[in-house]
This record gives structure tokens, C-alpha cells and sequence, in this order.
């Protein structure tokens, strides 16, 4: 039998705290951070107040929101990646050859994550991405590159936390329609989707070759569906992306 873990509940509480606050969510009660958290009124009134102490947060006596303070919390997981620059530089370069948008993301678990960013000048999404942004990975090309890269363990354990819901009409919600998936993630080197995050928005993404797994990262490169076709991802996108994933590999030596 492992060894029992020690953890901290109210720690992790916290955290789920600060989750709760979003674009949807900038400014909350007591009574809609209980809500969103699952906590008692008792409770989400404790833990704000904590963070308004610690600088986390503010109130105006009856609305809390956070502070800029909390951008320290994500800028000691992103300064630790110091290739990080270099991506970003990468995946502008991306932009500029093909107009079209560029990513980077790492898989944090039912979810990606985005760690750089690189927008073309035409909006793609309907939701607002930027450094931070949180997708369900079941229905990312990102996602979708990173789960194939997955042990059959991590796998296994993603597919019994995770609820693959539907976003669009064509969303990947049964779990063998994944898995078959992501056999031709493997097998192609690529992931392609269609429609499946938003409608109207087709992107292309591959895992960065060499990655330990503990850093496993992905890029893509997203364009309206209606303008460029899955045949035209792949003959003229796909060589650029994978040109930029081997420098990233490379940590910039190719460019």
C-alpha cells in the first residue's frame, strides 16, 4: 500500500476560491462564491476575507474582486519555462508567415492551458483567449495531441475523472470515439479539429518532440473553417508547424 499523502483541505479550498473568479465571474458575493465553489456562505466568507488580507483580492463591502496580485501566483510556474520567450517569438513568426493564429499549451488535467500566444488580426473565437486561458483538452487540437501522448495509466485516469461534454454539435463526447482519435493522433504526428471547440474554427496542433513528461507542451495554428479546408491545414499549415515545433525542440537553435 503507498504511503498516505498529506494534504491540506483548506488550502485547496482556497484555490478553488480564486477559480471561481473568471471573465464571467470578475466581481462576486459572498452568496455567488458559495455557489460556484459548492461552500457554505460561513465558509467562501472566511477564505475572502483571507485574500482580501493577503492583497489577493479586494472589496467594495458587499462585491469581491481580484487583484493584479494574483498574476505572482502564475508568473512562478511561467518564468520557470524559460524557453517560454522563445516560443512566443516562434509562434509569431507562425503568424506572420500564414496570417493566421498561433498557440502554445500544456496539458494541466482534464484541461489545457495556454502559455503563449500569438493572435492573427482577425477574431477567431467566440470566447476571449489569452495567457492562462483554460479548454477542455477532449475538444482542443492541443488537447487532442497531448492526451495521445498520454501513458496508458494517465490515460485511464483522464478518461475516468473527465466529462467529455459537448461545446458544438461536433464535439467528441463517447470515449471510444476519443480513443480512435487519438490512435490517428498517433499515427499521423498531428491533430486536426474541426468545429468541435467553436463553430466556425478549424486548428491544427502537434506535440513538441523530446518533451519530458512533466512538461509536455503543444502548438497549433487556428483558421476559419469556412476559409481554409482540412486539405489545405495539412499541405501548407502543417510543414510550418512542424518546422516550429522541431525549433522549439531545439530551443530556438533553428531559427
Amino acid at each position: 500500500m503507498p504511503p498516505r499523502i498529506e494534504t491540506v483541505a483548506s488550502f485547496a479550498k482556497g484555490l478553488d476560491v480564486i477559480r471561481s473568479f473568471g471573465a464571467d465571474a470578475r466581481r462576486q458575493t459572498i452568496t455567488d462564491v458559495a455557489g460556484r465553489t459548492g461552500m457554505t456562505r460561513a465558509g467562501a466568507r472566511r477564505f475572502l476575507h483571507t485574500l482580501v488580507e493577503a492583497g489577493y483580492a479586494r472589496s467594495d463591502g458587499k462585491h469581491f474582486e481580484l487583484t493584479a496580485r494574483v498574476l505572482e501566483l502564475g508568473n512562478a510556474y511561467i518564468s520557470g519555462l524559460s524557453e517560454l520567450e522563445t516560443v512566443r517569438d516562434i509562434l509569431q513568426d507562425l503568424t506572420r508567415e500564414l496570417g493566421e493564429s498561433a498557440s502554445a499549451a500544456t496539458l494541466d488535467g482534464p484541461d489545457i492551458i495556454y502559455v503563449a500566444r500569438s493572435p492573427a488580426r482577425h477574431r477567431l473565437m467566440s470566447i476571449g483567449l489569452a495567457v492562462g486561458t483554460r479548454l477542455p483538452a477532449h475538444a482542443t487540437s492541443m488537447g487532442q495531441a497531448l492526451l495521445a501522448q498520454l501513458s496508458q495509466n494517465e490515460f485511464d485516469r483522464f478518461m475516468k475523472e473527465t466529462r467529455l461534454e459537448a461545446l458544438t454539435p461536433h464535439t467528441l463526447t463517447s470515449r471510444e470515439a476519443l480513443r480512435a482519435r487519438l490512435a490517428e493522433v498517433r499515427e499521423r504526428g498531428f491533430a486536426m479539429v474541426s468545429e468541435e471547440l467553436d463553430l466556425g474554427v478549424r486548428s491544427i496542433a502537434m506535440a513538441i518532440p523530446g518533451r519530458p513528461a512533466n512538461a509536455r507542451l503543444a502548438v497549433n495554428l487556428s483558421a476559419q473553417a469556412a476559409r481554409v479546408d482540412a486539405e489545405t491545414m495539412v499541405a501548407d499549415y502543417l510543414p510550418a508547424l512542424k518546422r516550429a515545433a522541431a525549433q522549439i525542440a531545439m530551443g530556438g537553435a533553428a531559427r
